[in-house]
């Protein structure tokens, strides 16, 4: 509740970019070779590049929170045409920047908002998380709207999708 009080006012204050990848596109990208950290660098670089350049923004330096090491983050990125170099990856970085912690604070605003809407979509509060309550909600998705609309809205490579598709009988 505090992040959907403070993000807005954080928004109107900063400049900041976003990509959203729903959970439909998200399943259509992955592969073994496009992983979710490599789409997760693209899309960081994506956002940065357009940032610094559309923005020109007066910075002394970029900071990524480090979800992978640097060498590899720039692997994931290296045939993307566009690449945001001079990068600082630090771990924890919303810990010990401002401005990484009033990205995370929008990004987070702009999942939950996101997630409602698909729970608003179907009807049913979906639980966030990988227990129990999950794999239940999940076979209520697919009773009411069936297996199409379970892999619409949930990341199909993760466990509890595996389970609900191969525990309930059609």
């Amino acid at each position: 509740s505090k992040i959907m009080k403070i993000a807005p006012e954080i928004a109107k204050n900063i400049k900041y970019r976003s990509v959203i990848l729903n959970n439909k596109e998200y399943n259509e990208k992955y592969t073994k070779e496009l992983n979710m950290n490599k789409i997760k660098a693209i899309m960081h670089n994506k956002v940065l590049y357009q940032l610094v350049t559309e923005e020109k923004p007066n910075y002394d330096y970029i900071i990524v929170d480090e979800f992978a090491r640097e060498a590899r983050y720039y692997e994931y990125i290296k045939d993307v045409p566009n690449i945001q170099r001079d990068i600082t990856f630090m771990t924890k970085a919303e810990d010990k920047n401002l401005a990484v912690a009033c990205g995370s604070i929008i990004s987070r605003y702009l999942f939950i908002k996101e997630f409602d809407k698909i729970c608003d979509s179907i009807h049913i509060p979906l639980p966030k998380g990988a227990g129990k309550d999950v794999d239940a909600i999940g076979e209520e998705v697919v009773e009411k709207y069936g297996e199409d609309k379970l892999k619409e809205i949930a990341k199909v490579n993760f466990k509890n999708t595996d389970r609900i598709l191969h525990t309930m009988i059609f």
